[in-house]
């Protein structure tokens, strides 16, 4: 079982969509970010978290030629409005995917996206199907069963959701606070994947010292920062951080 970060770039990405680089040094390739997507890579199945706008970019770089679920965090267009490009998996399935959202973000899709879910054209049939999203729940991957839990957390004016197997790893991309009632959930972790917007204060991220905090508390056998801004140039970053943190960079493969 393998998880890969498809993208970890902030809302504009890295660079920019005019070519600004911000701190970022151009030459590194490690500072070239696509939005926030990710992938839960199986012995038999593969189940996507979320769908950046760059995600047929992401999927082509990466090979991924089949998606079996797809699992939201949040409503925003940096993680919903690559969307469309799952239907080249419905023609190839011949069947709707399987998406899991909370409430918010399944109103948001259905309004937003409707002809992914009903038939609102001739010839364009219906791509997606829309599932509530369970508080834990298992996924079969032949004769195993992968533990989900979704767990809520604080992102700005709106919840966002973490996933995370028990023991194994938790990704949460977009978060500005973490419930107390839920750090049980993120001790013993190997793998602790978490959002990094940038040095300063804001509202609806963490920045390095809150990211930093955390993982201190937690102790993950190793932590990765994602969500990184232009800011955030990969090489200085990493001289600041502890021995068990790193920055995230495109395609960067975990096995679990």
């Amino acid at each position: 079982m393998k998880f890969i970060i498809l993208g970890c770039g902030s809302s504009m990405g890295v660079p920019r969509a005019d070519g600004f680089f911000g701190n970022c040094d151009p030459k590194n390739k490690k500072n070239h970010r696509t939005r926030c997507s990710a992938l839960l890579k199986m012995k038999k199945k593969n189940i996507l978290i979320d769908t950046s706008p760059d995600l047929r970019i992401q999927l082509l770089r990466n090979n991924i030629k089949k998606i079996d679920q797809v699992l939201y965090s949040h409503m925003h267009a940096d993680q919903t409005h690559g969307i469309n490009d799952l239907r080249a998996f419905f023609i190839k399935n011949k069947k709707p995917i399987s998406i899991f959202a909370d409430q918010v973000t399944s109103k948001y899709l259905r309004n937003n996206f409707s002809y992914c879910f009903k038939n609102v054209s001739k010839g364009y049939p219906i791509t997606l199907k829309l599932n509530p999203l369970k508080k834990f729940f298992y996924i079969n991957d032949g004769s195993k069963k992968i533990k989900i839990i979704s767990i809520k957390v604080k992102h700005g004016d709106i919840k966002s959701i973490c996933y995370l197997i028990p023991k194994k790893i938790a990704y949460i991309s977009d978060v500005s606070k973490i419930f107390k009632k839920d750090y049980k959930n993120f001790k013993n972790l190997k793998y602790l994947i978490i959002d990094c917007l940038w040095y300063k204060y804001h509202p609806s991220h963490f920045n390095l010292e809150q990211s930093i905090e955390l993982i201190k508390k937690f102790s993950p056998k190793k932590a990765i920062l994602t969500n990184l801004h232009s800011d955030l140039d990969y090489k200085e970053l990493k001289k600041k951080l502890p021995k068990n943190v790193i920055p995230a960079h495109d395609g960067l493969t975990i096995n679990l």
